[in-house]
């Protein structure tokens, strides 16, 4: 039985973009992987684990959105690295407020 080899249509999927050289598909980098399990993670937990993984949600979104601010490949990417950012400004100002 022949295996299916998968990788031809992914690059093909990935090279899609618009402007040319703005892909459409990528596969998440580690710090964003790892603030979407802490997400998922707090909306299960409840009381201390729920803070703890609210604590790491932020700050692996945060070194995300950086990393995307700073080298991120395109304008858009830049654009949203930092619009993460302020996000996650506004979101811990709001809630050391409350």
């Amino acid at each position: 039985m022949r295996s299916l080899d998968i990788s031809p249509a992914v690059r093909r999927i990935t090279g899609w973009g618009w402007p040319s050289g703005s892909p459409i598909v990528q596969f998440p980098n580690p710090p964003l992987i790892i603030a979407l399990l802490a997400s998922a993670t707090g909306h299960l937990a409840q009381g201390a684990a729920h803070r703890i993984a609210l604590s790491v949600f932020y700050v692996a979104l945060s070194v995300w959105a950086y990393d995307e601010a700073r080298r991120g490949d395109n304008w858009f990417r830049r654009s949203l690295g930092l619009g993460f950012l302020i996000y996650i400004t506004i979101s811990l100002v709001q809630a050391l407020h409350a």
